[in-house]
This record gives structure tokens, sequence and C-alpha cells, in this order.
């Protein structure tokens, strides 16, 4: 018997019982999204505004403005806020089905888009394909661990494919540069109906750091139509299982006006 093998049969299973059962989903500790306070803060301070890279955050009449699709969860206007209006959390599950659902209302409600009764054959089984955009690799990184022994997507019944002509749902990252523009409309186009579209991580949402520099756009907006949306850089491994299960109706969505619950 090969080592390995031996190895394998004592250490026992690792693939962990998340998320159809109670378990670790390997983020404990993990800094996700700034949570926002509107009512500690104080009026005519700007900093977090000035401080953020992708103008996440925007000053306006009635206060602040902050769109989680912008966010790059670089934690800096947690470091500048002199009231903790912008504070840490551990918000990383930030996948929504309808684009709004980012940015933050004062009554964390938004008209979520309904599901297509298309989409219902695909509840159990999942096929994917993955076109990089134009990433940094800090997606993908996340996208790789997926089929891990400790995540194992494929017990969930979700693969990816090879080929755009077997998969369901194309899942993009990166700001779609121009180089990448026209295959990734080609991977679109021959992708048989009904298909859908995820963009995951803040690049495919909004641009992220370098949306709408002289080589790229900003996300998928007005390239293809998105069904899914997950903000983060990157989203984590489990952030990317349970906007998945979302989207097959077999998890429900816990962001709405910018606001995580339950």
């Amino acid at each position: 018997m090969a080592l390995w093998t031996l190895f394998g049969l004592t250490s026992g299973k690792a693939t962990t019982s998340w998320p159809r059962e109670s378990g670790t989903d390997g983020q404990d500790g993990l800094l996700g999204m700034p949570r926002y306070n509107p009512d500690v803060c104080r009026e005519g301070c700007e900093e977090c505004a000035a401080v953020c890279p992708t103008h996440a955050i925007e000053v306006r009449e009635d206060g602040l403005a902050v769109d989680y699709g912008r966010c790059i969860v670089c934690q800096l206007c947690i470091e500048v806020c002199p009231v903790s209006a912008m504070e840490a959390s551990t918000d990383w599950a930030f996948g929504v089905r309808d684009r709004a659902d980012l940015q933050w209302s004062n009554d964390g409600a938004r008209h979520t888009v309904p599901r297509h009764e298309s989409t219902q054959a695909f509840r159990r089984s999942l096929h994917i394909r993955h076109v990089d955009a134009g990433s940094c690799n800090g997606c993908e990184s996340e996208l790789q661990a997926l089929n891990n022994p400790f995540y194992n997507l494929h017990r969930l019944g979700i693969f990816f494919t090879p080929s755009p002509r077997f998969a369901d749902l194309l899942l993009v990252t990166g700001p779609v540069t121009g180089a990448m523009y026209e295959p990734l409309k080609a991977a679109y186009d021959a992708m048989p109906e009904p298909r859908w579209v995820m963009a995951v991580g803040t690049c495919a949402v909004s641009g992220g750091i370098a949306g709408g520099n002289y080589a790229c756009g900003t996300g998928l907006e007005g390239v293809l139509p998105v069904d899914l949306y997950l903000p983060g850089c990157p989203p984590n491994p489990a952030a990317i299982m349970e906007a998945l299960l979302m989207f097959l109706d077999r998890a429900p969505q816990r962001v709405r006006g910018g606001q995580i619950g339950g």
C-alpha cells in the first residue's frame, strides 16, 4: 500500500460537513466587509470616502453612500474612521441576485430578483465554465480551493467544465480587459440556453481597483447580463459555495440593502 494512501486512511475524512450540516466553513476570524453604522457617523467627516481606493464610499447631501459592489475589503475606511462608523466585521458571504442589494440602505431591504422557473432543473446539478477576464489570479486561487479535500465542491453536485458548450453557468472573474472582451463574449455565445452569468470578485462586479483604465472596463455591467453578484477581493471559497447554493435555491440570500442577516 502506498504511503500516501495509508496516511489518508489513518487521518480520516477531511471534508467539512458544512454547509449541509453544522460544521466549520474554514473562515474563522476572517475579516469581511466593513459594517456601516450611520447613527454614529460624524457630520462633515469625509475621511473614509477620501481614503477608499475604489470609491465604494461617497459623500452625498443626505449622508454616506456605501456600495459593497465596489468594496475590495482593504479595511482602510475602518482604520481612519474616528468614531467607528465603519467597523470591522466577519460579513464575508455577500452573494446577491440584484446588484441594488449591494448598496447600503437605511431599512436594509431591497427587492430581490425572483428566480426564473427554468432554473429549477439545475437545483441538484450545475456545470460551470470559468472565464478569467483579466483577473490578478486572486479569485482563481480561491476557486481552485473549491476542489480540495476540505471543501470538495463536487459533493454538492457542482462541477467545472472546460467547454462552454456543456455549461449552465458562466463564472467570470476580472474587470474584462480589452483583450478578453471578445473571448468572453464568444464563450457566452457558445453556451446552450438556458444560461446564466455569475460575477465573482469586485473586479467582475464593478471593475475593482483597476476598473476604467486604458486596458479594461468596469466589470460585466453592459457586457453580459449578470444573474449573480459576489464581491470581494477575493471572495473566499465558502462565500463562492454559498452564492452558488443560493443561485440553486439551496441556501437563502443573506444580504439585502447592503446589510447581512440570518
